[in-house]
């Protein structure tokens, strides 16, 4: 069997090619847009087009959804597969999402409900997974530098969205940043349900759009996006930096904060920031070095399990993370892992898991063999492929 995927850098591409080629299938690689982000949708179909006519593929993979390979493969009837990671994805309002050909995999299950009706033969729920593996080979080769240089209380690896967030540039009525100021805290203050969406009015919507002269007009949508892009795209970026800058002040208050990350973090003092690391090489020696790994979920991801949840685990780390609905039905609270509902439960639980250092590393070993035994990318993309040829 031969495919071919359309890469565009995504950290998920090197595993999901690993493992693909361990099951025995020829992967090709289409990596333009890993050096030129200025790819026209018209450029994109033409490469994957070429690719079709001149090979016998089973069918196209990427990471997160195209409409120009959607389009493309529709035309030539080869499936086109992709497996959405991120939320929101703007592209998957596009017409194109109703093709015949297509084999969409979505990890959130609230974004797979709202999708699902528009293409019920072609669209899946698949939650993220991790590599087990990769990760244990990082961890085997850790020093007793490596474990004093990421030694932490507490620790995060993310970015504060400071420099992702284009509700921070636009010119507003005090009445619209006030109405989404109050409606950021109200949020913050619920944990497992996102009510901004549907809490929107009208005239708010019109003004946060009418004020980004770049703000997303689809050519080619099946439905009016702009409701869903400022819930998700400018409020929910806005609250993810609100609320990452606020638990992380709040928390540096009482415990030894170590923070990783590329964005401005002058506004946190008291935290510790050490920089970015390197998501391969780095990161997993931070997650299973740190006593306890906080994990915030940037609220547009609804109800699923972030791909931080999975790699935490997958390291051996101890994970406190917000309640998300999903997290249930793959594990156990309180024994392969620790929620948070509110920052009075999470300022408690740090506290707690920090004096209960046996019951900590029972909790992260416990989690470590649930994800090591049920959600690695061997099991995720066995699943995948069983859908596509059962």
């Amino acid at each position: 069997m031969e495919i071919l995927i359309y890469r565009y850098n995504s950290i998920c591409e090197p595993d999901v090619i690993q493992v693909f080629e361990s099951f025995g299938i020829t992967v090709h690689q289409e990596k333009t847009e890993m050096t030129d982000k200025c790819v026209t949708p018209a450029q994109c179909a033409e490469k994957v087009a070429g690719w079709i006519l001149t090979h016998k593929l089973s069918f196209i993979f990427s990471i997160n959804f195209y409409p120009a390979i959607s389009y493309t493969c529709n035309r030539l009837k080869v499936p086109y597969v992709c497996w959405s990671v991120d939320s929101p994805v703007a592209e998957l309002f596009s017409n194109a999402l109703k093709n015949e050909w297509n084999r969409i995999f979505l990890f959130d299950r609230a974004q797979y409900e709202f999708f699902h009706p528009y293409n019920p033969e072609s669209i899946y729920y698949l939650p993220l997974a991790v590599n087990v593996r990769r990760l244990e080979k990082v961890i085997m080769g850790m020093t007793d530098e490596d474990y004093q240089k990421y030694d932490s209380d507490v620790s995060f690896v993310g970015s504060l969205y400071s420099e992702k967030c284009r509700y921070d540039s636009l010119v507003l009525s005090d009445y619209t940043k006030g109405y989404v100021n109050g409606l950021i805290q109200a949020q913050m203050k619920v944990y497992g349900y996102n009510f901004i969406y549907d809490t929107l009015p009208e005239h708010v919507i019109r003004e946060i759009a009418d004020a980004d002269p770049g703000f997303y007009e689809g050519q080619d949508v099946f439905m009016d996006t702009d409701r869903y892009l400022v819930a998700h795209q400018y409020i929910g970026m806005k609250l993810a930096n609100v609320e990452r800058l606020t638990t992380l002040g709040k928390l540096s208050e009482h415990f030894n904060v170590a923070l990783y990350t590329r964005s401005d973090a002058s506004m946190l003092p008291d935290v510790h920031v050490k920089g970015g690391v390197d998501t391969l090489t780095q990161m997993p020696k931070v997650f299973h070095a740190s006593k306890i790994n906080l994990n915030m979920t940037m609220r547009p991801i609804e109800t699923g399990l972030s791909l931080r949840i999975w790699d935490v685990l997958g390291s051996g780390g101890f994970l406190l993370t917000n309640y998300q609905a999903e997290i249930p039905e793959y594990f156990e609270i309180g024994r392969d892992l620790e929620v948070y509902e509110s920052m009075e439960d999470l300022t408690y639980k740090i506290d707690y898991y920090l004096h209960h250092e046996a019951e900590r590393i029972e909790i992260a070993l416990n989690g470590y063999e649930k994800t090591a035994a049920h959600h690695t990318y061997e099991m995720r993309l066995a699943k995948m492929l069983q859908i596509l040829f059962q």
